[in-house]
């Protein structure tokens, strides 16, 4: 067998990531969130299911411990007969919420646990996530080390920290040396991050021998795979060999688009390209589907229809871009000023340094190829949708102006953007996502016998995505006095009752603190 060299450094810091990074300092033990409780009781409430199903209610749901053991629809006879409730008992927990919404608990597919390069501790980030509603995450690289995001998932499964749970993968070659000299030595790592607890692997490249090794050695294992397909691999290997082989998920877009080249084999860069260069990077990024097939052309459909076979999903990560096509709206976010984390803010300015960090000419011309970008994009995953594809919701949010929690729901209105119904939307957050990770028998949609992952809305978020962001949604209000919404009321993880604004109040004490603190950088 010709032997391999394969360096992981080169690989993953052209990638604009690290084999491993300092861990941030650890998630404080839990003082947030009441329960599980014996016996809990929401009534009244509108049940949109996660799987499909439309909206029905009002219904109260009963909860034992952490799971959900009855669902009882009341009619819509006002006010509801006491006859027709769940009969409560002394000592139940209740919870009256006439006209609140609930929904599965959100499952975040691509969430990075921040590391030292934000300079955000980890406190911050779970609060955030579950202020959003996002239960579970899967963590794409493991990036803080292995050992420690599985510290952070035993003691998220034991509701010791206030965190979603996670799902923890790994980038590949973490922990080695850099070098893989065969492909032996990637299926001896596969089989050792698998003892120590990994759930799977996330790719940017490789040389295919190693591709199709490891991703052998994974499905030996139960493992699941991730790609970004990096460019730096991707004429030798793109979305259509990562589905042929095994693998999960794409991450991103990157590697579809050259699947569907008809005219060229290699992405027509410019002859002063340099790939380290990220204002190169993205910006040639962002005229990349222009060169692919056409939307609804033979070969767009041919590998839309390969991929739905192989039942490959897609995990676009839309949000994570959405500063390329308008940069001043992603700086100017509502939110920036009482939740973004000072060290992350300087970690977004324009940098020659750090990731995502681009902007140091972007110019009109750029946003307007982005925006085109963005349309052939959403057209792709709107088709994929609409023929029987999966997809996912993922933020990868810490970086490019994107702000953990926030960044998620601003990709469920990038989605119904690219033409998903609110329901498909809400779907691809809670069912797909559940799917993937194959916890469908315990999370993803509410049903009895599942996990109760929830989350209570006071307000109708089919009709608008906004109302489920922390900082709520400007509106007038009856009296024509202009407001905001109050955002999430309630996230339930695990049967255990977190209030949302005591998160974010936990949230915007440690800005302000970090702030107070902060001798260096530019506060937002």
């Amino acid at each position: 067998m010709k032997k391999l060299i394969f360096s992981l450094a080169v690989i993953l810091a052209a990638s604009g990531m690290v084999s491993a990074q300092a861990a941030p300092p650890s998630a404080p033990d839990r003082t947030r969130g009441e329960g599980p409780f014996e016996r809990l009781v929401l009534r009244g409430v509108m049940i949109v299911n996660g799987e499909g199903a439309p909206p029905i209610g009002p219904a109260d749901v009963l909860i034992e411990g952490n799971r959900i053991r009855q669902i009882k629809t009341l009619g819509i006879v006002t006010p509801v007969p006491e006859d027709k409730r769940i009969e409560t008992r002394p000592g139940d927990q209740v919870l009256e919420l006439d006209g609140h919404w609930l929904l599965p608990g959100f499952v975040d597919m691509h969430g990075h646990f921040g590391g030292d390069d934000q300079g955000v501790p980890a406190e911050y980030v779970a609060k955030l996530w579950l202020a959003h509603g996002i239960t579970t995450v899967r963590e794409p690289g493991s990036f803080n080390g292995l050992d420690w995001v599985v510290d952070h998932q035993r003691r998220s499964a034991d509701n010791t920290i206030a965190a979603p749970r996670i799902v923890p993968y790994v980038g590949f070659g973490q922990g080695h040396d850099g070098l893989f000299a065969d492909p032996d030595q990637a299926r001896k790592w596969v089989r050792d991050i698998a003892k120590q607890g990994a759930a799977g692997v996330k790719f940017f490249g490789a040389p295919r021998e190693l591709m199709i090794a490891t991703l052998d050695e994974m499905n030996e294992q139960g493992m699941g795979g991730a790609m970004h397909h990096a460019q730096l691999d991707v004429v030798n290997w793109n979305v259509l060999d990562s589905a042929r082989n095994g693998m999960t998920t794409m991450e991103h877009w990157y590697g579809l688009p050259e699947a569907m080249f008809k005219d060229r084999v290699i992405q027509d860069y410019p002859l002063d390209y340099n790939y380290a260069n990220e204002q190169h990077r993205f910006g040639e990024a962002g005229r990349l589907w222009q060169q692919a097939a056409a939307p609804g052309s033979e070969k767009w459909n041919a590998v839309r229809d390969e991929l739905i076979e192989l039942d490959f999903t897609l995990n676009p990560t839309l949000t994570i871009y959405e500063a390329s096509r308008d940069l001043m709206r992603e700086m100017n976010a509502d939110w920036h000023d009482e939740y973004t984390h000072p060290s992350l803010w300087a970690f977004f300015q324009p940098s020659l340094e750090a990731h995502g960090s681009y902007w140091f000419d972007w110019t009109t011309a750029d946003e307007i190829a982005w925006k085109e970008n963005f349309r052939l994009w959403m057209a792709f995953l709107a088709d994929y949708k609409n023929h029987g594809g999966r997809v996912t919701l993922g933020s990868d949010s810490g970086y490019i102006w994107k702000v953990y929690g926030f960044g998620y729901i601003r990709e469920m209105e990038l989605l119904q953007e690219a033409g998903f119904h609110p329901l498909e939307v809400l779907r691809s957050a809670t069912w797909n996502g559940a799917e993937v990770l194959g916890m469908e028998d315990d999370i993803g949609s509410i049903r009895v016998g599942k996990l109760a992952d929830l989350v209570v809305v006071p307000e109708n978020p089919l009709r608008n995505f906004k109302v489920l962001y922390g900082t709520g949604h400007f509106k007038l209000d009856d009296d024509g006095v202009p407001m905001r919404t109050s955002g999430i009321r309630y996230t339930i993880k695990d049967g255990i009752v977190y209030d949302v604004p005591e998160l974010l109040e936990d949230v915007r004490s440690i800005v302000a603190d970090a702030k107070s603190e902060s001798v260096a950088g530019v506060a937002p």
